[in-house]
């Protein structure tokens, strides 16, 4: 059976450039010797900090590879809460878990600003909550991981930049799908993973605004000019910057196009709904949502079961309702936004999506539905 992965939200495929280019580095010297093959490394290191840079709105001194998004985040946090002690930190309850237990864990006062029914934040309570009090850290994320819905940031960087508050970016669900440009939203912070977008596990960036210096969160080396500790890889540094040098706009258009037949072929499905901003096809600008993923509640089935329906039929999804396999609990994310939280289905595409998985989709989609509402019918 031919399979069909509709889950590169959770981690898409590694392309086969950046497979090849990492392959020479991967047994490569330690870039911080100053033989012949540690200095090749630390060229090809510095070589790829430029290039991630620049795709990215930032110069290369603004870019710390760490090791994925969720280890930037926590460096961002704990940094800034270290940076200015008792403040508090502003995270709403759709970001992703990351950013939440994060905060929740800095031991720094959490306040949690509201949200729309489309799982927008809202501007005015970010506001209030940067002029009310003393904030370490406001956090806003570029794009939501689970429904799609494109931030207000720059609204929310010009509250904190009024009130002298640093703000965080979580940007791993949006890099490669939208335009990136750290330098122009004004953030201080932003964190990037590189698997989101076809790179390599393993490698990550925070890029930090020119001028700010926080405490290292992995400490034990002056690697990254003494802002993280430990061995840098230069391998997945060389193949993060391959992937961020794909034609992404192009492939956003695609994935927009297969994302927009997802949809209509899951909404013409009897007790189906969308969640997050809807496409508005005759205004491409106000689409408000990543273009690769879609966010489904369908009523009368369990999550879980959707889910191994579909595999059995050889596609790959997601539920809203988890994070990892090991835990199926109802979406923070959705519960914030007031709808069913126990009952979702994430659908998302990448650069390796084609037409055939959308047929396979939907081809198998309404079958399984009806089957599992006869089931709990029958039960």
């Amino acid at each position: 059976m031919a399979r069909h992965y509709l889950d590169h939200a959770s981690t898409s495929p590694v392309r086969p450039e950046v497979i090849e280019a990492m392959a020479q580095w991967v047994s490569g010297a330690d870039p911080g010797r100053v033989h012949t093959e540690g200095r090749m490394a630390r060229a090809a290191l510095e070589d790829a900090r430029e290039r991630v840079g620049a795709a990215l709105g930032a110069r290369p001194r603004e870019v710390i590879f760490t090791s994925g998004a969720t280890e930037s985040i926590n460096a961002a946090v704990f940094g800034a809460v270290a940076a200015k002690p008792g403040g508090a930190i502003v995270a709403a309850a759709v970001e992703h878990s990351a950013v939440r237990d994060a905060s929740a864990r800095s031991g720094a006062p959490v306040i949690e600003p509201a949200v729309d029914g489309d799982g927008r934040i809202s501007v005015a309570e970010v506001t209030q909550a940067v002029a009310g009090r003393d904030v370490a850290l406001a956090n806003c994320q570029w794009g939501n991981h689970e429904v799609g819905t494109l931030q207000p940031l720059d609204a929310i960087v010009a509250a904190c930049r009024h009130a002298d508050a640093l703000v965080h970016v979580d940007a791993a669900a949006a890099a490669g799908h939208v335009p990136i440009d750290f330098g122009a939203v004004g953030a201080d912070l932003m964190s990037i993973s590189a698997h989101k977008l076809g790179g390599p596990r393993g490698i990550g960036a925070l890029l930090v605004r020119r001028g700010l210096r926080l405490d290292p969160f992995v400490v034990g080396g002056e690697q990254e000019r003494a802002r993280r500790g430990g061995m840098e890889n230069v391998a997945a540094a060389v193949g993060f910057a391959v992937a961020l040098e794909a034609d992404l706009a192009a492939e956003s258009v695609r994935q927009q196009m297969l994302t927009d037949r997802l949809r209509a072929a899951a909404l013409s499905v009897e007790g189906v709904v969308s969640y997050g901003p809807l496409p508005i096809d005759d205004y491409p600008d106000m689409r408000g949502t990543l273009p690769h993923i879609v966010c489904l509640g369908v009523n009368g089935v369990e999550a879980e079961a959707v889910l191994l329906a579909l595999d059995q039929a050889g596609i790959a999804a997601h539920s809203g309702s988890a994070c990892s396999s090991e835990s199926l609990e109802p979406s923070p994310v959705l519960a914030a936004m007031g709808v069913d939280a126990d009952r979702s289905l994430r659908l998302s595409v990448g650069w390796s999506s084609t037409d055939a998985d959308v047929d396979a989709f939907a081809s198998a989609f309404p079958d399984v539905v009806a089957r599992l509402r006869q089931m709990r019918a029958d039960g």
